[in-house]
Parts: structure tokens; C-alpha cells; sequence
């Protein structure tokens, strides 16, 4: 019964600590069409210079006809695409107002 009882508790503290950290997490998005290079940088991994990148590729090349066109900004991949894709829009007001961080990436030093 002991254990049983434990098993529930742990439970119930590791459900409260996700709930936690899911609140944590930012809300929002950033339109690639309309955001200045500030509003770009509340995105995950967008500093200065990509962000100027961004704005520097959709004054060329017009507004961005969907979000997975992003990849065609230097410096953007499909794993950073997979990062930004929860935060970005091509439609709507730019509604994201805190940095997004991800979790670091773990390192191979064991390897």
C-alpha cells in the first residue's frame, strides 16, 4: 500500500512540475511578413543578423508564401525551420511578446 501510495505521489509532483514548465513556455506568433528585426528576434535561435536576413530576403523576393519557405534564408535549415515552425505565421498580427529559448542541445563528449 506504501508503495502504491508513493508511486501516486511521485506521479502527481511530475505531472504539477510539466504543467508548470508548459505555462512557462511563451505564447504567440511572429509574422514573417509584416515583423521588424525586434519582433524576429523573440524567435528561438533568431539573432540580429538573421533576422536582418529575413527582412532583407522578403524585401527581395516579396512576402513569404508560406512558412516552410523560411528555409531559403541563409542560415535557416529544416531543423531550425522544425524550432520556429510552433512561432511563425504568414497571416495575422505579430501576437508573440517574450523570447522563445529552447532547451539546449545535449553534447556528444561521450562519444
Amino acid at each position: 500500500m506504501i508503495r502504491k501510495t508513493a508511486f501516486v505521489l511521485i506521479i502527481v509532483v511530475l505531472t504539477g512540475s510539466l504543467l508548470a514548465m508548459a505555462n512557462d513556455a511563451p505564447t504567440g506568433v511572429v509574422n514573417i511578413n509584416t515583423a521588424d528585426a525586434t519582433q524576429l528576434q523573440l524567435l528561438p535561435r533568431i539573432g540580429p543578423a538573421l533576422a536582418d536576413r529575413i527582412i532583407a530576403f522578403r524585401e527581395a523576393n516579396g512576402p513569404f508564401g508560406s512558412v516552410s519557405e523560411l528555409v531559403a534564408v541563409k542560415g535557416i535549415g529544416e531543423r531550425s525551420l522544425a524550432n520556429l515552425e510552433p512561432y511563425v505565421t504568414t497571416k495575422g498580427a505579430t501576437t508573440l511578446d517574450t523570447k522563445v529559448k529552447l532547451p539546449k542541445s545535449p553534447t556528444n563528449d561521450d562519444a
